[in-house]
């Protein structure tokens, strides 16, 4: 026990030194030459392992952007400023899951409890962006009276619009599609903002509402033992959590399934994220209770969904198929080493190490024999691109599908499948994720050498089983119909209530 004891007090002082040798790096400055360095090691490392670098640009272009950011690095600058610099450029390649991670300060586990114990700043608020404005939409605390629709002027006495056209910098879809970027845009803002400028406990701000500016000062309250007392009963995970995929710090459901009338004669599945948590057995109870109450349309929304799980899709697919499909195309690999990329041992406990390390040798093999070659092109084994079969429970009726430019990632694959296939309707607008594939699957986590920022790489080229468009844009809807800021507000949803509007149609017709 001892022993045991002085282990434990052993790593608690490494982690502590750790973290504040991070935050002294991440607010030192670094050469030019040595900056120049990372970004030489950057291309390279894309060059090397990305499958589709030039899809979307050339490499003329691509090369001429990374030679002209060297020329700009003339004096020291910290990581997070050269964050700022480089991250431009690496968007500019236009792969929306290609992107460097933004170095953020660390927090010891002190910190980190204390702040779970105060109530966030910005978080409790729900927001919008239109053009560089940015918006509160809701307000479910009424924290200092600001109403839905009140636009945040100034923050700190820096006008909001500087950090929009800033953060918008930072942000890439799919090639040149153009709706993603202030979806997720509105999600990350503070993640940007607070990057920048830090946690702090007050923070002024400048507003608009109905013409008339005002004043507010935020704070970063402390929870009420109720407040806590909720958390910890959020934190429980129920049958009914599992199942729908319960997210505590949202209070919200990924998966949610209701019929939308009393007869059962339309059914509708919300699907948030593809986490593929417990995923299987709710689609497999969804299906049967659609199946047996006879339901003649399905509506399924995906808008917000910025993907997740390729097996959830697949799975969901053999649901909706009418016959046997094959869902992606093979996926290609810049090369046969590149599944072994994939920083294996990566936030490995001593623990973990220690039994990755006798189990890395199956490891290689399996990576190794699950790569081909065909055609001068290596591509992996996936089982999304083998024939696969209906689910016996799989729905037979009419199907909707209601997109945005949030639909990114697996939720455009999935619908860009739907739709050439001619399974389903699309109705909203362009979805942020592009029509004829992404690149992601699994990673490899690059650090720059002197920086310390990481760049995660995608390696694997996902497309659907479709023919391309190569419109390099998004999935087009086959209705388009979009919200505004308004309609969020009055909680008004045109996308489906056009749709139910159709299926009332049709019923009275028939």
């Amino acid at each position: 026990m001892k022993n045991y004891s002085i282990i434990l007090l052993a790593a608690a002082l490494s982690s502590c030194t750790s973290i504040r040798r991070h935050n002294a790096q991440r607010a030192a400055c670094i050469a030019p030459e040595e900056l120049k360095k990372d970004i030489d090691y950057a291309y390279l490392k894309l060059q090397k392992m990305h499958p589709q670098l030039y899809w979307y640009i050339s490499k003329k272009d691509l090369d001429y952007k990374f030679d002209s950011l060297k020329q700009t690095i003339r004096q020291p600058l910290t990581p997070l400023q050269f964050y700022f610099k480089l991250q431009p450029v690496v968007a500019d390649i236009r792969e929306g899951h290609l992107a460097l991670r933004i170095p953020r300060e660390k927090f010891t586990k002190s910190r980190i409890k204390a702040l779970e114990h105060k109530k966030g700043m910005f978080s409790r608020f729900e927001y919008h962006i239109q053009d560089d404005h940015l918006f509160i939409i809701e307000n479910k605390d009424s924290i200092e009276n600001i109403k839905p629709g009140t636009e945040i002027v100034a923050i700190n006495n820096i006008p909001v619009s500087e950090y929009v056209k800033k953060y918008r910098k930072l942000i890439s879809s799919d090639g040149y599609n153009t709706t993603f970027q202030s979806y997720f845009l509105k999600d990350v803002f503070f993640n940007f903002y607070t990057a920048e400028n830090g946690f702090t406990d007050t923070v002024f701000i400048e507003t608009l509402y109905n013409g008339t500016k005002q004043s507010h000062t935020l704070r970063r309250e402390s929870k009420s033992k109720k407040d806590l007392e909720k958390d910890k009963e959020q934190e429980k995970r129920t049958r009914e959590k599992k199942l729908n995929d319960y997210v505590a710090f949202s209070n919200s459901y990924n998966r949610n399934f209701k019929f939308l009338d009393k007869d059962s004669t339309t059914a509708y599945i919300k699907i948030k994220s593809f986490s593929s948590d417990y995923s299987d057995k709710f689609y497999r109870e969804s299906f049967a209770k659609i199946k047996n109450a006879d339901s003649k349309y399905l509506i399924i929304d995906v808008r917000n969904n910025y993907g997740g799980s390729l097996h959830e899709i697949n799975n969901l697919y053999s649901y909706l198929a009418s016959g046997p499909y094959v869902l992606i195309k093979p996926s290609q690999l810049a090369s046969r080493i590149t599944p072994l990329r994939t920083n294996y041992f990566r936030k490995s406990t001593p623990f973990q190490y220690a039994f990755k390390s006798l189990a890395y040798p199956t490891y290689v093999f399996a990576q190794t024999f699950s790569t081909y070659k065909k055609d001068g092109k290596v591509y992996y084994k996936m089982k999304a691109a083998k024939p696969t079969k209906p689910n016996k429970n799989a729905f037979q009726g009419k199907v909707f599908v209601l997109i945005n430019g949030g639909s990114f990632s697996a939720s455009s694959i999935i619908t860009a499948k739907l739709k050439y296939d001619k399974r389903a309707i699309l109705v909203g607008e362009e979805t942020g994720g592009a029509n004829d594939g992404t690149v992601a699957g699994f990673y490899s986590y690059q650090k720059l050498p002197n920086s310390k920022i990481n760049l995660p790489i995608g390696l694997l080229l996902v497309q659907p089983n479709i023919d391309f468009l190569n419109t390099k844009r998004g999935v087009s809807p086959d209705i388009t119909i979009t919200e505004n800021m308004q309609d969020i507000i009055d909680k008004k949803d045109p996308q489906l209530d056009w749709v139910k509007n159709k299926i009332a149609e049709e019923i009275e017709n028939k």
